[in-house]
């Protein structure tokens, strides 16, 4: 239900609060007549002035709309949207006076005083009523993580406001050394013995600790740390506020960084009703379940109501993370989850998942993406990449699979690395496999780089600054497009439901950023400082361009292709393909190539078939 709720776009939640403010004015001006004259039933009176009932809702409807009581964001009630709740109840009781004295209507002249007092109440408790009710949906929906804050003092108190807020931690107590604080309730929180916590997290009622005493010495928070060492769980230490103003705080402080500040420009509203129309009582199989968009896909999967979700992976690990963390989620909805491990290399294994469980979408998910990786591994990542994504399609096409969507990415346009270049025979085998469908409706979806995906800067450059540097950038003038996992993963909902047969779908991203600007970012952003001329925290070193890496990336082999779907922020290229013959031909060369093992054979297949492609990759300056 939170998750539902959660995933209303915003034109429809303000749309919400609209009719029902407009409603709570006809009822409180009933509920005023109801006081006046002492009773629940004042129809004697209230039937004359009917007239006056309808004039004061369409009022109420002008009055909200122009003060945008409306748009206020729920969460963000505070004083500034309570007086402007005033201003409404208050213009609206003026607006009473006046009507039923220019009407000549028989009003008692204490009515549109209490009713102005009702009003206010009234639009200020339903507020406070749904905003409780979201948090209650909010702890039985989401899997966060239960932490205990380590000091009842005035940091540890901020502390505590501020992660009531998060949607990925929740505090449970606090702990403190001071036997005075003991017992009492701080904040709603209770305030225990530290010698609490073993028990706590040894039946996981307590996953992680945080220290909120900036003010202690170091020695004192060096002691309290070796306390909690043995501890079978993480400890993040508050820095001090002197740490925080001069940047010198440790890796071990609360900051994360944020994808979509580092974005540099705003989040795209990937909001559709033609998502849930299109998975409504579906059963979806998502392949690379277990990685960072195949999850992803999983998470947004529950909030548009299919039948059944298919996890497969070959990670057993993987597979297990995102069962435990999905099955709840989908169980409040109704939905069946099964877990499935395998290779999508397996073709009969694929075609029994996909038999036993009656799959009609597949979203695949599943692929080798790592570029260097790959680049040192070609032959797997060309078995993986290019036989799996035709094991998988093939095996949708032949139970009669409602549509099957292939997640590629920017790297497969004129690809100077293997990896691009298998993922680029993987869309002209699913765009070859379209031309001789009859049922399956076959596209694909490619990708900017996925910001906290597993293999992103984003992870890589945290850790380097959580080390105190370098942070590694290959190229100064090195640019990608860059987009959150959230937007991935919506993207590719948003191509089932807009596809018509063989489409590239592609996000408006805006204009590519520099790595060398994320990294700046991202010091920035974790309050230290770069180091130029000697002077800062934290070096940027520039390393050269890996082989096969390309300075900038593209979305698209031929721009005139492109064509405007119902989203704006997402387009459809309609792009040329390879023949039947053709990617017959490719196919059979590379089954040829993997037999033999011979990776020079495979850069000169590669090198023959997909533009763009060097036979010899050197790096480029």
């Amino acid at each position: 239900m939170y998750l539902f709720l959660m995933s209303l776009s915003r034109s429809t939640k303000q749309a919400f609060w609209l009719v029902l403010d407009t409603a709570l004015v006809p009822i409180c001006l009933y509920l005023a007549f109801a006081l006046r004259l002492s009773t629940l039933t004042p129809f004697e009176y209230t039937v004359p002035s009917l007239w006056l009932f309808g004039l004061m809702s369409a009022l109420g409807l002008g009055v909200i709309y122009a003060t945008q009581l409306h748009r206020i964001k729920l969460h963000a009630l505070e004083r500034n949207a309570m007086l402007r709740i005033g201003v409404v109840a208050a213009a609206l009781m003026v607006g009473a006076i006046v009507l039923s004295y220019l009407l000549d209507a028989w009003v008692p002249r204490s009515v549109p005083l209490i009713f102005g007092v009702l009003l206010f109440c009234a639009l200020l408790s339903l507020r406070m009523s749904v905003l409780g009710c979201l948090a209650v949906l909010a702890t039985l929906s989401a899997q966060k993580i239960p932490v205990a804050i380590y000091g009842a003092g005035a940091a540890g108190i901020q502390l505590a406001s501020a992660l009531r807020q998060s949607t990925e931690l929740a505090p449970k107590l606090f702990v403190d050394d001071n036997p005075a604080l003991r017992g009492l309730i701080v904040t709603g929180l209770h305030v225990q013995s530290p010698d609490v916590l073993r028990g706590l997290v040894e039946r996981k009622k307590i996953e992680r600790v945080l220290l909120a005493m900036p003010s202690i010495s170091r020695e004192r928070q060096r002691s309290v740390l070796a306390s909690l060492e043995d501890l079978e769980c993480e400890v993040q230490v508050l820095p001090s506020y002197v740490d925080l103003i001069t940047g010198k705080s440790a890796g071990a402080d609360l900051r994360t960084f944020s994808p979509d500040a580092l974005l540099g420009r705003d989040k795209v509203d990937l909001d559709s009703p033609d998502v849930a129309k299109a998975y409504a009582g579906r059963t979806v199989m998502v392949t690379g379940a277990g990685g960072s968009i195949g999850a992803e896909l999983c998470r947004q999967l529950v909030g548009t109501a299919p039948a059944h979700i298919v996890l497969f992976e070959s990670s057993e690990f993987a597979l297990y993370q995102i069962d435990r963390e999905l099955r709840p989620l989908a169980a409040q909805w109704g939905i069946e989850v099964t877990s499935h491990l395998g290779s999508v290399t397996d073709a009969q294994r694929v075609a029994d998942v996909m038999s036993q469980t009656k799959t009609e979408i597949v979203l695949h998910a599943a692929a080798y993406k790592h570029v260097p990786l790959v680049e040192e591994n070609a032959l797997e990542g060309a078995r993986n990449n290019v036989f799996g994504t035709q094991v998988v399609a093939e095996a949708a096409m032949a139970q009669g699979c409602e549509r099957f969507i292939l997640i590629s990415t920017d790297k497969a346009v004129r690809p100077t690395n293997v990896m691009g270049a298998t993922k680029r025979m993987a869309e002209l085998v699913v765009q070859d496999l379209q031309t001789r469908s009859t049922s399956t409706n076959f596209s694909m979806v490619r990708f900017g780089n996925v910001l906290g995906s597993s293999g992103s800067v984003l992870p890589l450059f945290e850790q380097q600054i959580r080390r105190g540097g370098p942070v590694t950038v290959t190229d100064s003038e090195v640019t990608r497009f860059f987009m959150t996992i959230p937007e991935a993963a919506r993207l590719v909902l948003l191509a089932g439901a807009y596809a018509t047969g063989g489409d590239v779908f592609v996000l408006d991203m805006g204009e590519p950023m520099k790595i060398l600007d994320i990294a700046r970012r991202m010091i920035e952003m974790s309050g230290r400082s770069v180091r130029e001329k000697g002077k800062g925290d934290i070096e940027i070193k520039i390393t050269g361009l890996r082989p096969g890496e390309k300075l900038f990336e593209e979305l698209l082999i031929d721009d005139k292709s492109l064509r405007a779907t119902p989203h704006e922020k997402i387009l459809r290229a309609e792009e040329t393909m390879l023949s039947q013959i053709e990617v017959v031909g490719m196919l059979k060369e590379l089954s040829k190539v993997l037999d033999s093992s011979d990776t020079a054979a495979l850069r000169r297949l590669i090198a023959n078939r997909i533009e763009g492609f060097p036979l010899k990759v050197q790096n480029q300056s």
